[in-house]
């Protein structure tokens, strides 16, 4: 069974300076129907305005990835690092045993719009540890680049977790076919633009549940930024 998480069906939270969209539940939003997907807990799409963001606090056993799509996002934490996340780069950042962050509009000027999303880890108690990585449109374009993977394979980051994410850009004629082993839940997520996945037509915001999927088409691009998330076949997120 596959089914659609329409853009108008997720959770809105609007601050002023802050406007995110909530795929799955998350802080005031509720929806038992949309609790998370196999490890997958949280997709925001959020938009912040310039100079502002999310001051210092903590997380813990949760791996936190950032994928930004417009504008720069400074990132600063209690490990030490301190870094700005671009459009094409990929930030996980795996909370194990405790870490404090903030996120924050880096210009003064220009909002910054990014996916924040955490996947449930394998174990608990971990050390923390930061990676960031650039990933070209070359390499995304008309294909699906794995970015997140449980041992770094293919130049990708390492997650604590079964789980592999893929990123994407396809317009026009471009096509990708991902086979996946064994049977896999996964979960496809629109960026920005349309495509068709499976058949199925998917516009920005939308996002798409695969359940025991052996392969996942992705067809007739409009200017498509597609996260595809290969993932263990649970239903709800949990720690294993």
């Amino acid at each position: 069974m596959n089914d659609v998480i329409k853009s108008t069906m997720r959770g809105v939270a609007d601050h002023g300076w802050l406007s995110s969209r909530h795929t799955f539940s998350f802080g005031h939003y509720y929806n038992p129907n949309f609790i998370g997907f196999s490890d997958l807990r949280v997709i925001n799409d959020d938009r912040v305005a310039p100079a502002k963001g999310f001051g210092t606090h903590p997380h813990q056993d949760m791996e936190i990835f950032s994928y930004v799509l417009e504008g720069a996002l400074e990132h600063k934490d209690s490990m030490g690092t301190g870094s700005v996340i671009r459009p094409g780069d990929v930030q996980i950042m795996s909370a194990g045993s405790g870490v404090a962050h903030s996120e924050f509009n880096h210009s003064p000027e220009a909002g910054v719009h990014f996916l924040q999303i955490w996947i449930m880890p394998a174990v608990k108690g971990a050390q923390p540890r930061y990676q960031q990585q650039f990933y070209s449109p070359e390499q995304k374009r008309g294909r699906l680049q794995l970015v997140l993977s449980p041992n770094g394979a293919d130049g990708s980051l390492e997650i604590r977790q079964d789980v592999r994410v893929y990123a994407g850009l396809f317009d026009g004629e471009e096509t990708a076919t991902l086979k996946l082993a064994g049977h896999r839940h996964a979960y496809v997520h629109v960026a920005r633009g349309a495509v068709e996945v499976n058949g199925q037509a998917l516009g920005e915001g939308d996002g798409l549940r695969l359940r025991q999927v052996e392969a996942i088409t992705l067809a007739k691009g409009a200017d498509a930024e597609v996260l595809v998330f290969d993932l263990r076949p649970n239903e709800l997120p949990g720690m294993h």
